[in-house]
């Protein structure tokens, strides 16, 4: 009862198993699991761990585990839709559940776009195996073989006599039957095969979050809460040597103060001072009285970072690749293009700033409500942390308010695990907009300079890249890492790249597209640049670079290339703009989907309108369109703010605290987005990053065709252009 399952990568390596389980209600479950070595016993057997995907009940009910953390990304539906699809139910017969943190779910995370391919396999076998189960229950009630039944909207028909039987009716007969082997099921894969997939279906929590309904992790209530505020020290990795503790719990509803050691790791526990009280407006107001004599370590700058990457600008690097002769085609170029791109700090700032409610129970039992993007790394942590055994820690997964890779790192858990622990009673732990900016895991600052030789035909021949980055004891930080095969490596003969790093203090982590989000500002600009000194249309030149290839590029230049074809159709690219106006194109490949953005705008004085923008994307199938709409409107959202957007450093801390001084993008800003799917036979690939990182050149390249004005330097408002 075993079959090979593929990876992330598209191997086959996993063995799956289906089990059933008929209940006391008479409800029937259908679980998926994999048997292999970290489950293997002391006696090296292997052990079958089984998780709940689908529940029948007697009543015709069908529900369905969503088992990731949904931030608004859609996965809470998305999921449940496959299961729906390969079971033939109708999907108003559906109800959704959230699975608890389980680590027979295998991997529980929101991040790297890596949801739906993870899920891919295990979803379709749950729901395809179900169904078999069920067409096999009816074709032995009605005594004929199960190749002549068939099933749609929960209901099995035998073909030649017409008779039917609902799903209900068969759940007794089907817990008897085993369970389908794996390799025999005929799972669906292809768009032509799907009758929900690809529709468009709203969010099944809407209708709480329009009308208010306690689901994020704030709106969590426990009897005898208390609440936590925790400060840290404003510089980065400083540390509490005393406090004026005495003062502070003599406040008003303050129930606790204490400092918290903490660890020298940014992802683990900080250290700080903890105040809790019996409302959270009486631990904020305390913390105001609060004085702590700080110990701190450095006094990191924007300012000295830039020094810093000025001086090393004239030093060679260190090559990371080299293809071909770089050096001596530059002499033979006929034309050389060099410039140089900066992009700073910028924070998550995410709509639901940083919270946990934790309570350890007097039978040594953690439990927690957080909206993490990793509750099984979350448990991980707190076991470390306060040595209690990962299996004395449960997680309730929460809807999340905002993560784009803030939610990764899960220093809130483990303070709000440890607060709970030092009073003995649940305690709320909630971050201020101010704790939040000031505390982040930034996406990092980055300088490029680039240099591109031409050929007479006006091609790339020769492309050398200096990437200054961000790093800790000579090793790139979260973030900071250029793979030596992105784009366009293996597209241009002679090839080189080189890389410094700056030695810095600021805690930096995952950004919506990490890493991608910064550095296609910086290429896709520079294409732009390139394709002018060549002469050549912006769109032909990215076609061009695509239509070659020398060794084995990272990307399939096809589908990047189809992405573009489809973008610049939809946008008529190449119609005659008005005064003041322009066009700007720019494509991108991350965590394995491809997206092509035409950006349209508008000049007026030092002030610019992004009108309209033409996006194209090919990640394989698209599950929910709705969701997928979503994601991809999203995505230009967030990368129009972002071009506004900067934290700067200085005396080791971040220096902007609040909206104020960080102007997310408002409603009335907010551009028309016409998304365009490529429906391919592809396994589908993640949506929530690939999308964004074209968005910002896209702006960019389509300013400097209004306005004549090159955007090398993020935010806009350097270059003389504000939203």
């Amino acid at each position: 009862m075993n079959a090979q399952r593929r990876d992330d990568r598209g191997n086959m390596d996993r063995r799956a198993f289906l089990k059933t389980t008929l209940l006391a209600s008479g409800a029937l479950l259908i679980g998926v699991g994999s048997c292999g070595n970290p489950n293997a016993g002391k006696t090296g057997r292997e052990t079958w761990n089984p998780n709940l995907y689908v529940r029948i009940d007697p009543d015709g009910t069908i529900t369905i585990v969503s088992k990731n953390p949904d931030a608004g990304q859609g996965v809470k539906t998305a999921f449940p839709m496959v299961v729906a699809e390969c079971l033939e139910v109708d999907w108003k017969d559906v109800h959704v559940e959230q699975a608890p943190a389980d680590d027979r779910y295998g991997r529980q995370a929101l991040g790297g776009s890596r949801g739906t391919p993870d899920g891919w396999d295990d979803l379709r076998i749950a729901g395809t195996g179900a169904l078999y189960l069920l067409m096999g229950a009816a074709a032995k009630e009605w005594g004929v073989p199960t190749s002549e039944c068939s099933a749609a909207s929960g209901v099995i028909t035998h073909e030649p006599s017409g008779r039917t039987k609902a799903y209900a009716s068969l759940l007794e007969t089907a817990a008897t039957l085993p369970a389908p082997e794996v390799s025999e099921l005929k799972l669906k894969s292809r768009p032509s095969e799907f009758k929900l997939l690809g529709t468009f279906v709203p969010g099944v929590d809407n209708p709480k979050i329009l009308t208010g309904q306690p689901i994020y992790g704030s709106d969590i209530r426990l009897d005898g809460m208390l609440y936590a505020v925790y400060q840290k020290c404003p510089v980065f990795g400083g540390k509490a040597r005393s406090a004026n503790l005495e003062h502070v719990r003599s406040l008003p509803g303050v129930t606790h103060a204490f400092i918290v050691p903490g660890t020298d790791e940014y992802s683990g526990l900080q250290p700080g001072v903890a105040i809790v009280a019996e409302t959270f407006w009486e631990a904020n107001s305390a913390r105001e009285a609060l004085e702590v004599d700080w110990e701190t370590t450095h006094a990191d700058s924007s300012e000295g970072y830039a020094e810093q990457a000025k001086t090393l600008a004239a030093e060679p690097g260190e090559t990371l690749r080299h293809d071909g002769d770089v050096d001596a085609t530059f002499d033979r170029s006929v034309t050389i293009v060099e410039a140089s791109y900066h992009y700073p700090f910028v924070a998550h700032a995410t709509m639901e700033p940083m919270n946990c409610t934790a309570l350890l129970h007097e039978s040594g039992k953690l439990e927690l409500w957080a909206p993490s993007q990793n509750p099984q790394t979350q448990r991980k942590l707190i076991s470390q942390t306060l040595g209690i055994p990962e299996g004395r820690i449960h997680v309730n997964q929460v809807r999340i308010g905002g993560a784009f890779g803030r939610r990764s790192r899960l220093d809130f858990a483990v303070e709000a695990a440890w607060i709970a622990r030092e009073t003995g009673r649940p305690v709320q732990l909630l971050w201020t907009r101010e704790d939040d900016m000031a505390h982040d895991f930034y996406r990092p600052a980055g300088w490029h300079h680039f240099k591109a030789g031409l050929s007479d035909e006006g091609r790339m021949i020769a492309f050398d890249h200096h990437f200054i980055t961000l790093g800790m004891g000579g090793k790139t930080v979260s973030g900071a890492r250029l793979s030596a095969n992105h784009y366009p490596a293996g597209l241009v003969p002679n090839f080189r790249l080189r890389q410094s790093i700056i030695e810095t203090h600021v805690p930096t982590g995952p950004w919506r597209s990490p890493g991608h989000s910064a550095y296609c500002f910086a290429y896709q600009s520079f294409f732009d640049e390139v394709a002018l000194a060549a002469g050549r249309d912006p769109l032909e030149f990215r076609l061009d670079l695509l239509s070659q290839s020398f060794g084995k590029p990272q990307l399939d230049t096809e589908r990047g290339s189809g992405t573009l074809r489809v973008a610049a159709e939809k946008a008529g690219w190449g119609r005659e703009m008005e005064n003041n106006r322009g066009l700007g194109i720019a494509f991108h490949f991350d965590h394995r989907g491809y997206a092509a953005h035409v950006a349209e705008v508008s000049i007026d004085g030092d002030r610019f309108t992004l009108d309209k923008v033409y996006s194209a994307v090919d990640v394989g199938p698209i599950l929910n369109l709705s969701g997928a709409k979503n994601q991809v409107e999203g995505a230009v959202m967030d990368g129009l703010s972002t071009t506004q957007l900067e934290t700067t450093i200085a005396g080791g801390s971040a220096q902007q605290t609040n909206f104020h001084a960080h102007p997310m993008l408002r409603i009335d800003k907010a551009p028309e987005v016409e998304c365009h799917f490529i429906q391919s036979d592809n396994s589908p690939t993640g949506l929530g990053e690939p999308p964004f990182a074209p968005v910002a050149p896209a702006i960019a390249n389509a300013i400097f065709a209004a306005s004549g004005t090159r955007i090398r330097e993020l935010p806009f408002r350097r270059s003389g252009f504000i939203l």
